[in-house]
């Protein structure tokens, strides 16, 4: 144990500065504005908490966009640097933030179109112009709470040098996944920082988080760590539990952590969409306090509704953002261009979905209802011949793979939850029952990674314990967050260096997240990493999981409620891109429905389109994985598309292009070596699609095979 203390860093500074405040400071900045800055009209928000920090950086040693990496250091697998492991700086934890979240949404391998079609060095026109596509400007950085400290929503924007007052511009960038503040950095940070628009970001309630139950560190707005006593109000999470009750939930289950999204018992899914509003109205303050007129005058530089303003994100900031424009009674966001959105709906009676004039097997399912079963059943749909020759089937998990998919097969058949018979018709029923809950054939070859990258796992326990209202001394259905032995799979290691020192530079908010995996505590040999706990991975657990929905749970069922979006956005311009082969998001259960509601709700003053992009899924960060690359194309190049074409809607009155599928053509090649992604692999959006049309009558949704 004394080696394992000498491992932390010391606090005194720290909690020194804590006790001060300065602990907000996320960019150690010498430009604070906590007192309000501005001109005395330019009141701060009601809702910001705790002061407002800023920086402004130079675009040479450190900038918006990049952490000063620029377009080479992004794309490099050399990791950005750390003096001191176990204690690194703010600004290090920002480069690494910067780092990993690019990273992670987008595709930089070679001959994966970045650098070509995206990037830093791409400019609005697709060309390269933009050098290292450092970005210089300034950055501020806030909580939004009650005064409590119980949910420190960070909020953060960011205005380019470039930032035009006499055109002014603003995109609204929520988190994807339940990652970071810096969580869509590249889905669309990067358009708006380059288009010369303020960037205003939150992490939507859910992000990044994190409190190690056996040292009570937990994690500041800038990254840096604290105890929960120093930290006092200041933790952008801390679990709801007294200390005595903390020490013995670490006797019993040691070095395991609470996360925010997971374990703040406040469902906060369903503020998403405030939390975004609240991000645009902290740029609307932050901008006045950078451009209003001079001090003493009584008017505002800008009022709401004077700046352009766009929500875009992708995954869980997609549907962060329609829920924003569902709630935006005040004229906040003119249009929406939103990715894979992950959303719940409440579907009227009128709306139904077609293929090819043939209807859906399902639709319109909650994510609390498709992601336990796919959690379920996925490691055994994965042995269809349907599915051979995913990418990575056998390379993610650390033990031989068929044999687990095997026994979850035999078990699920035992269970009477799939057909019995050999293992590959225990398989092949499997993923039809997957095609039956809404699943394509698009995604066959996507059941399998889904579920051993621990994708389908991480978010289905996440999302349930969320639902739930679970606490981290819960242990619902017998799953928690903990360090394993990367051999055995055993729980409760003691690590060498705590992940979280590095956790907000390189956490996504859920496990796995910088060696903190999801562990099942009732394996045969003890607490286990989730996969390798039992023979038949974890499927007491997965089913437990399951049946909180199958049931009926009401503290389930009312959480989901709560969460359910109404598709009115309220005459707003829209745009849904989603990949068809998405197997975490089903289109079946997120654009599609979506569209058909959307009709519904808004009848002829609908101005939404979705775009259906074959051969895309979910996560375009996989595409240089063997496989991946010659299978799928990236979705981000449509998403950048779509915002172009919003743009020119909102600034021109272009008519923007009617729903449509866009039929990509796969690189093909060998796996691991596809050919250079070119642009006839990638048809842009048709102003005329003909037989690609998706056509909306009424709510049906048919969309053409």
């Amino acid at each position: 144990m004394k080696q394992f203390a000498q491992t932390w860093p010391t606090f005194s500074t720290l909690a020194a500065l804590t006790i001060l405040g300065a602990a907000l400071a996320a960019c150690g900045s010498d430009d604070d504005n906590s007192s309000g800055g501005g001109t005395p009209s330019n009141a701060v928000p009601n809702f910001v908490s705790g002061g407002i920090s800023s920086k402004t950086y130079d675009g040479v040693s450190d900038d918006l966009l990049t952490a000063g990496l620029g377009k080479s250091g992004l794309a490099s697998s050399t990791v950005p640097a750390i003096s001191n492991p176990a204690a690194p700086t703010a600004a290090e934890l920002r480069r690494l933030a910067i780092y990993t979240n690019y990273r992670a949404l987008v595709d930089v391998s070679t001959n994966g179109g970045y650098g070509v079609f995206w990037g830093p060095n791409v400019d609005l026109n697709g060309g390269d112009t933009l050098g290292e596509g450092k970005i210089a400007g300034k950055e501020y950085i806030a909580y939004s709470d009650d005064g409590s400290g119980t949910q420190n929503v960070t909020l953060l924007v960011q205005i380019p040098a470039s930032f035009n007052p006499e055109q002014p511009c603003i995109v609204a960038a929520a988190s994807s996944a339940s990652r970071g503040v810096y969580g869509a950095i590249a889905s669309a940070g990067e358009w708006g920082l380059k288009r010369g628009c303020a960037v205003a970001y939150t992490d939507k309630g859910t992000g990044n988080g994190a409190q190690e139950i056996a040292t009570s560190l937990v994690t500041l707005i800038d990254g840096t760590l604290a105890s929960v006593n120093l930290a006092g109000t200041k933790a952008i999470f801390k679990a709801s539990a007294s200390a005595s009750s903390l020490t013995s939930f670490n006797s019993a289950f040691p070095n395991r952590y609470a996360y925010k999204h997971a374990h703040s018992q406040q469902n906060p899914e369903q503020n998403w969409g405030k939390y975004t509003l609240q991000a645009i109205q902290f740029a609307y303050w932050a901008l006045n306090d950078m451009f209003g007129p001079v001090s003493g005058s009584t008017q505002l530089r800008f009022n709401k509704g004077d700046v352009t303003t766009i929500a875009a994100s992708v995954g869980n900031g997609g549907g962060a953002s329609l829920a924003a424009a569902e709630q935006d009674v005040d004229g906040w966001i003119n249009a929406v261009v939103v990715g894979e959105p992950q959303i719940s709906l409440t579907l009227p009676s009128q709306v139904s979905v077609r293929q090819g004039g043939v209807p859906v097997a399902s639709f319109g399912r909650p994510l609390a209802d498709y992601a336990t079963l796919a959690n379920l059943l996925q490691p055994c749909a994965a042995l269809a011949p349907a599915a051979a020759g995913a990418p990575n089937l056998s390379t993610l998990l650390p033990a031989p793979t068929n044999a687990l998919r095997t026994a979850r097969c035999a078990t699920l058949a035992a269970n009477g939850l799939i057909a019995s018979g050999s293992t590959t018709t225990q398989a092949s029923d499997a993923l039809n029952r997957l095609h039956q809950a809404g699943w394509l054939s698009d995604s066959d070859l996507l059941q399998a990674p889904m579920w051993d990258s621990q994708a389908s796992p991480g978010m289905a326990v996440t999302f349930v314990d969320a639902y739930m209202k679970a606490s981290v001394l819960d242990n619902l259905c017998n799953f928690s967050f903990g360090t394993t032995n990367a051999t055995t799979g055993a729980a409760g290691v003691r690590p060498i260096v705590s992940p979280m020192s590095t956790i907000f530079g390189n956490g996504n908010g859920m496990p796995p997240t910088n060696g903190i995996n999801l562990v099942y505590n009732a394996g045969v040999a003890g607490a286990a990493d989730h996969r390798l706990a039992t023979s038949d991975a974890s499927y007491a657990g997965a089913a437990c999981l399951r049946s909180l929905w199958t049931d009926s749970n009401p503290t389930l069922t009312d959480s989901v409620n709560a969460v359910r979006l109404s598709a009115n956005l309220r005459g707003k311009p829209a745009i849904i891109v989603q990949g068809r082969a998405d197997a975490l998001v089903p289109v079946n259960h997120s654009s599609r429905p979506y569209l058909g509601a959307n009709r519904v709700a808004e009848g002829s003053k609908s101005q939404l389109a979705l775009y259906e992009i074959t051969n895309g899924q979910h996560a375009d960060g996989l595409l240089g994985t063997p496989g991946f690359d010659s299978r799928f194309i990236p979705v981000q190049y449509y998403n950048l598309q779509a915002l172009n074409l919003m743009w020119a809607h909102l600034k021109s009155n272009a008519t923007l292009p009617p729903s449509q599928v866009v039929r990509t053509v796969a690189r093909g090649g060998r796996p691991g070596d596809a050919p250079a992604l070119t642009s006839a692999n990638l048809p842009s959006i048709a102003a005329d699609p003909g037989s690609n049309a998706i056509s909306v009558a009424g709510g049906t949704v048919n969309v053409p095979n």
